[in-house]
C-alpha cells in the first residue's frame, strides 16, 4: 500500500515551526507505517531568532519527518514600498510564497501520494494553492482554544465597532465568545490599529471556515469555556466553524445544534448492541410516553430488516418527530456526547463508551448487555455513583415502564438520574435509594 503523505506548512518564525514539528510527531504516531509528513518552510525575511539553526536541529532529530526549505520567492520589483511593521511585512512575504508552494506540492505529488495540507493561521493565502491542487486544507493553530476563538472573532468584532480598536481607548474591553473580557491595552499592539497588519490578520481570520478542519494545540480540561465556543459555532457569527475532529457533517449533529442544552437522551449500545424485536418496541414505547428529546441509535438484529421504520412501532417516528431521532446503525458518539444539547446517555457499559461519557460529564443510565458489562455496571452504579441501572423484569426485558421513568424529566429525586434539561451546569446523578 502505498503511503499517504500529510504536508505541514508552517510559514515561518521559529514559535510556529516548533509545534508543527511535534504535530509531524503525533500524525506519524497514528498514522503507523502507513503515513509520511513532510514539512515545508521558508526563510524568513522578519523574526529570524535563529531559524537557520532551529531547522538544522529539527532535521538531525526528526529523521522520520521530510523537512523541506525552500527557496524564497521571487521580488515583483515593484508595488508599494516595504511596511516597517514587522508583522506587516510577514504577512506581505507569505502571500508572496504561493507560487514556490505550489510548485513543490506538484513536484512532490508526482512521486508520492499527497492526502492533505495542513496550514499555520498566518498561511490563509495558501488555500488558494490547495484549491487549485485539490488539497484538502486544514488550519493548525499553535495559540490554543482562547487564541483561536478570539482570532475568528476578529472580522465581526471590527465590524460591529466601526472603528479602529485604537480609537476606541486603551481601557475599552473586547468580549469574545469562550474568552475572558480584556482591555484594548492587552491587544496585540498590530491589532490596536488599521494598519496592513491588522487589516492583513483580518483578512487571515475571515479566511479560516473555507477550511476542512482546525487543530487546536490544546486539550479541553485546560480551555473548556474557549473549547465550547468554538464547538458550538459561537466564534464565527453566521456561518460554522470547522469541525476540530470528528463527523461534524453527520444530520444528527446538524439536529442536535436545533435542541436546548441538555435536553436530549442519547441510546447508544455500542458496536453489538442490537435488540430483538420486542424490546425495541418497548424502548419506542417508553420514549414516546416520555415526553423526552431523545436520539436513539438503532442497529438491525441479525437476519432483521435493515430498515428502522420496519423495526420500530408503527407511527412512532410520526408521533415522536421534531423531539425525537432515530439513527441507523452509527452515530458519531464522542461528538454527541460532548454536545451541549446532551443530557444523559443510556449505554451498555462497554469502557470507551464509560470513558467517553465521564470526560463528557453526562449522567449514565446502565444498560450492561455482554462480557465484562455486567460488572461495569456494579463500579458505575455502586462505587463511582455516576449513573443507575436500567432494570429487566422477570423475561429480561427492559419495559417501557422503565424507559420512561428512566428517561423522562419528571422523575422523582432518589429514584433515578436526577438531572434537570435546562442546566447550564454539570449533570448530577444519585443511586436509587431501593
Amino acid at each position: 500500500m502505498e503511503k499517504k503523505t500529510v504536508v505541514l506548512y508552517p510559514g515561518v518564525g521559529v514559535g510556529h515551526l516548533a509545534p508543527m514539528l511535534e504535530l509531524a510527531k503525533a500524525f506519524l504516531r497514528h498514522g503507523g507505517d502507513q503515513v509520511d509528513v513532510a514539512i515545508v518552510v521558508f526563510n524568513p525575511p522578519v523574526y529570524a531568532n535563529g531559524f537557520a539553526a532551529t531547522v538544522a536541529r529539527a532535521k538531525a532529530s526528526n529523521t522520520s519527518v521530510a523537512l523541506h526549505v525552500l527557496p524564497l520567492p521571487a521580488s515583483d520589483g515593484g508595488g508599494d514600498a516595504e511596511p516597517e511593521d514587522p508583522l506587516a511585512r510577514l504577512l506581505r512575504f507569505l502571500r508572496t510564497t504561493n507560487a514556490p508552494l505550489r510548485d513543490f506540492l506538484r513536484t512532490l505529488s508526482a512521486s508520492r501520494c499527497v492526502q492533505a495540507i495542513v496550514l499555520d493561521i498566518f498561511c490563509a493565502d495558501a488555500l488558494d494553492v490547495a484549491a487549485e491542487l485539490g488539497l484538502p486544507a486544514s488550519f493548525f493553530s499553535p495559540s490554543g482554544a482562547a487564541g483561536l476563538a478570539c482570532f475568528l472573532g476578529l472580522p465581526a468584532m471590527r465590524a460591529s465597532v466601526g472603528v479602529s480598536f485604537a480609537e476606541l481607548g486603551e481601557s475599552a474591553v473586547l468580549s469574545f465568545p469562550g474568552v475572558p473580557p480584556f482591555r484594548i491595552a492587552d491587544l496585540p499592539q498590530a491589532l490596536a490599529d488599521d494598519g496592513e497588519a491588522c487589516k492583513g490578520m483580518i483578512r487571515a481570520a475571515a479566511r479560516m471556515p473555507e477550511a476542512c478542519g482546525i487543530l487546536i494545540n490544546s486539550f479541553e480540561s485546560l480551555e473548556p469555556r474557549a473549547m465550547r465556543a468554538l464547538r458550538d459555532g459561537l466564534c464565527v457569527p453566521g456561518r460554522p466553524t470547522p469541525p476540530r475532529g470528528g463527523d461534524k457533517g453527520h444530520g444528527c449533529l446538524r439536529w442536535l445544534d436545533a435542541q436546548p442544552d441538555r435536553s436530549v437522551v442519547f441510546l447508544c449500545f455500542g458496536n453489538m448492541g442490537a435488540f430483538h424485536k420486542k424490546q425495541l418496541e418497548e424502548i419506542a414505547d417508553g420514549l414516546e410516553r416520555s415526553g423526552q428529546r431523545f436520539l436513539w441509535v438503532v442497529r438491525s438484529p441479525p437476519g432483521a430488516a435493515d430498515d428502522v421504520s420496519a423495526l420500530l412501532p408503527a407511527v412512532f417516528l410520526e408521533r415522536t418527530e421534531g423531539r425525537g431521532l432515530v439513527v441507523k446503525s452509527w452515530a458519531p458518539q464522542v461528538d454527541v456526547l460532548r454536545h451541549r444539547a446532551a443530557g444523559a446517555f443510556v449505554m451498555h457499559c462497554g469502557w470507551n463508551s464509560t470513558l467517553e461519557a465521564v470526560v463528557a460529564g453526562l449522567p449514565l443510565l446502565c444498560w450492561p448487555l455482554y462480557a465484562e458489562q455486567k460488572l461495569n455496571k456494579v463500579r458505575i452504579v455502586e462505587e463511582m455513583k455516576l449513573g443507575v441501572e436500567m432494570r429487566r423484569d422477570d423475561e429480561d426485558v427492559v419495559t417501557a415502564e422503565e424507559v420512561e421513568a428512566k428517561c423522562g424529566t419528571n422523575v422523582e429525586p432518589g429514584l433515578s438520574v436526577v438531572w434537570d434539561p435546562y442546566s447550564t451546569g454539570a449533570s448530577t446523578c444519585a443511586a436509587p435509594k431501593c
